[in-house]
């Protein structure tokens, strides 16, 4: 009972001193790890480049997996993208194991408190960010060693010792014995963290740790099979080639790659059974990577056999870069996010185009397309406020956080706009049912305000996805101009009244276009007014 409380203890440890110090390097990268979506290409060796980076910053394949899956689903990442960043992952999540199978359990308290320190006197993110980092450090190097002290009783323990014995001469035996760790414990590198506890008690040998390394590899891919249950087709395509790279991995070094890799890694260090398991699970995701890499196109007829389309039609989702799964990585998760507030602003802008156009063309039809779009607008401000609630639960950094909230008011700016448009759009199908003609110069008059207007707000736009302090100062300029601009059409409007060149009724509408058009004008102006109020713009 005492060493399974001692496991339990020092394991608990382990995974919350990975999981602050992958928290810590994750808040650190930051942007530069927001860009991430920005870099993913077709081509498949930046795919693995970006899984080895992503993982090596979040400290979990499974986490980089799944959110893969979700990036899929979301419909941001092609099968041909993804499974490079799959293989990648796999490279990244070997970093851990090296990390603790190094001897360095001596500087843990010193890491912690360093950190501690530093984070109490931390007065920025970035001093935060270093200190999270060094005290899951720490944290993981006294778990790692609590697990040590634990296990050693093990050693006298003849059963165990047989176990062992009979794991390394029946190495299906030791794949199915990993595959359980790590489905349990769902994490890859607190598996590989308990075989490194093991071997350095002196109580699992290499030619047990090694089949028992390739079943945690195929564990650690029920992660992503669990999490894309209920997500569209290529998601669950995703899954199955993490699945099938690891099962082919585990087959082709169990009857084939066995003997090679002991060699080497016993060459390398001879008496040191830790690292003896690092290393073999380094060089077997490498070498698994580098094998499979040419033939990655077989992994993707695979997911599409196990999973085939049935002759269906394309799968229809209003959202194009949110996915739950996504925010198990909160610093890429702002980005998608930030997108599809842009992609809510485009579906805005599309509404306003189809009132106006549709008044400026007398086509009714594209007038009525409006309406179609708000309910869309209506839709997406929900499913956003919702993932932002979700995300804002995450452990983000301040910066973020002030961010978040401007795009609570953001997304509230933008449903308001798309209402404008609607409010527009009733006004000229009304307009149409009545018979009720706007007069030519009347017509003139709001297509200039439509077009300063649509300007307007294109420029907002491209300052949420792009902030710079020169279009926040043209979005401002703009919306002065515009407000001369309704004051110039509401004068000339009494004006045409007053020397009957206009009716009274066709003056109502005018009069209530002319107040949407600079309505939006108002809100295109807030919207850069909260990323200026927000963002640090260099």
């Amino acid at each position: 009972m005492s060493v399974l409380i001692g496991v339990l203890g020092g394991l608990g440890l382990f995974l919350y001193g990975m999981q602050l110090m992958g928290t810590g390097l994750q808040k650190a990268a930051g942007k530069k790890l927001e860009r991430i979506i920005e870099i993913l290409t077709t081509n498949r060796f930046m795919g693995v480049l970006v899984g080895v980076i992503v993982t090596g910053v979040i400290q979990s394949s499974s986490a980089t997996t799944v959110m893969v899956v979700g990036f899929v689903n979301a419909g941001i990442m092609k099968l041909s993208q993804a499974v490079g960043v799959i293989l990648g992952a796999n490279v990244g999540t070997t970093i851990t194991g090296q990390i603790v199978s190094l001897s360095i359990d001596e500087l843990a308290p010193i890491a912690v408190g360093i950190g501690m320190i530093l984070w109490m006197l931390a007065k920025k993110d970035s001093q935060k960010n270093l200190a999270e980092i060094l005290i899951g450090l720490g944290i993981l190097f006294i778990g790692m060693e609590f697990l040590k002290d634990s296990l050693k009783p093990l050693r006298e323990l003849e059963a165990f010792t047989n176990i062992m014995a009979s794991i390394g001469h029946n190495p299906v035996l030791g794949v199915f014995v990993g595959f359980g760790l790590t489905f349990v414990v769902q994490s890859s590198s607190a598996s590989i963290g308990m075989l490194i506890a093991l071997a350095s008690t002196g109580v699992l040998p290499l030619s047990a740790a090694l089949p028992i390394l390739y079943g945690d590899n195929i564990g650690t891919c029920t992660t992503a099979l669990l999490s894309s249950i209920g997500a569209s087709k290529n998601a669950k395509r995703a899954a199955i080639i993490h699945l099938a790279f690891n099962a082919v991995g585990t087959l082709l070094f169990i009857f084939v790659l066995s003997a090679p890799i002991t060699s080497i890694v016993t060459k390398l260090d001879p008496t040191d059974v830790a690292r003896q398991i690092a290393n073999a699970h380094t060089i077997f995701n490498l070498a698994n990577v580098v094998i499979q890499f040419p033939f990655a196109f077989i992994l993707i007829k695979i997911a599409m056999w196990v999973i085939p389309d049935k002759g269906e039609g394309a799968e229809l989702k209003l959202t194009k870069f949110i996915d739950e799964r996504i925010l198990e990585t909160p610093t890429i998760a702002m980005k998608s996010v930030i997108n599809e507030t842009i992609n809510m602003g485009e579906v805005a802008k599309k509404s306003l185009i189809s009132a106006m156009d549709g008044l400026f063309e007398g086509q009714l039809d594209k007038v009525k397309q409006t309406f179609v779009y708000e309910k869309d607008i209506n839709k997406l401000e929900g499913l956003i406020t919702e993932y932002l609630v979700k995300l804002s639960n995450k452990d983000i950094m301040d910066s973020d956080r002030r961010y978040i909230d401007g795009l609570f008011n953001s997304i509230n700016d933008i449903e308001r706009i798309g209402d404008h448009a609607d409010n527009i759009a009733e006004l000229i199908v009304t307009m149409d049912q009545d018979r009720i003609v706007l007069s030519e110069l009347s017509k003139q008059a709001l297509l200039i305000m439509y077009n300063k207007t649509k300007a307007t707000y294109e420029i907002a736009l491209d300052v949420l996805d792009k902030p710079s302090q020169e279009n926040i100062d043209q979005v401002i300029a703009l919306e002065k101009e515009m407000d001369q601009l309704q004051r110039e059409a509401r004068r000339d409007h009494f004006a045409r009244l007053n020397s009957n060149e206009c009716s009274t009724e066709a003056g109502v509408y005018y009069l209530e276009m002319v107040n949407n058009l600079e309505r939006i004008s108002d809100l295109s102006c807030n919207l850069a007014r909260i990323v200026a109020d927000t963002v640090a713009i260099a």
